[in-house]
């Protein structure tokens, strides 16, 4: 049996949103706190899911999606990411505001206006924070990129994505004119030059939120 309530969609789009970004799997542990449920119920859930097929799992160890698992998390990865784009760029809202209204539509909406919405907006291929909206197939084009709290100074490149977990830094980074496309070079630990020789102090924890273009 398949399970496709929301809950376990909410499982399996967070384990694959844990290793999109950098390879470490996710343990039930760091599942249970970034979900914000009781280990009990995560081991319940990861028994459901590995029964059915859609993950890897030994007692104990990390977790991981099969072919079937990750198919499934890119499908409602896919909603939510075009939920958010298209709160923000048909319904007024702001890029921080957008997180926990797709948390509650990517279940509800149909197929049908999905692809309207697809449509609509006229198939883009990231979110506003620069995540790679998956394709209906589950391909997903990711681009290489690093941290910038790993760039050396002097290094210039493009902010390619922002991590979406902390309004407060998406609030803060557009206070500073900064997001995906964003041309820079780190001229000081903390700080960047904009392309129009502007210099901005950031804090360390939207420094630890900015994926930008891995240096050659």
């Amino acid at each position: 049996m398949t399970y496709t309530t929301g809950a376990a969609e909410d499982y399996l789009k967070t384990i694959y949103s844990h290793t999109e970004w950098q390879g470490d799997l996710i343990t039930p542990s760091a599942l249970a706190l970034r979900l914000g449920v009781a280990p009990s119920s995560v081991t319940e859930m990861v028994k459901k899911l590995a029964t059915s097929g859609l993950i890897t799992h030994v007692p104990y160890g990390p977790l991981a999606l099969t072919d079937a698992g990750r198919l499934r998390a890119t499908a409602v990865v896919r909603r939510h990411r075009l939920i958010e784009t298209w709160l923000v760029g048909e319904m007024g809202y702001d890029w921080d505001q957008v997180h926990d209204e797709a948390e509650v539509l990517e279940h509800s909406i149909s197929d049908r206006l999905l692809e309207a919405i697809n449509a609509r907006l006229g198939f883009p291929t990231h979110d506003p924070h620069g995540d790679p909206i998956p394709a209906a197939d589950g391909t997903v084009l990711r681009p290489p990129a690093s941290l910038l709290t790993d760039a050396t100074v002097g290094q210039s490149g493009t902010v390619l994505r922002i991590s979406d977990r902390d309004p407060a830094v998406l609030r803060e980074l557009a206070a500073d004119l900064i997001g995906p496309g964003t041309e820079f070079t780190l001229t000081a630990p903390f700080t960047i030059a904009l392309a129009d020789g502007q210099s901005r102090l950031i804090s360390v924890a939207a420094a630890a939120s900015i994926w930008v273009t891995a240096p050659d």
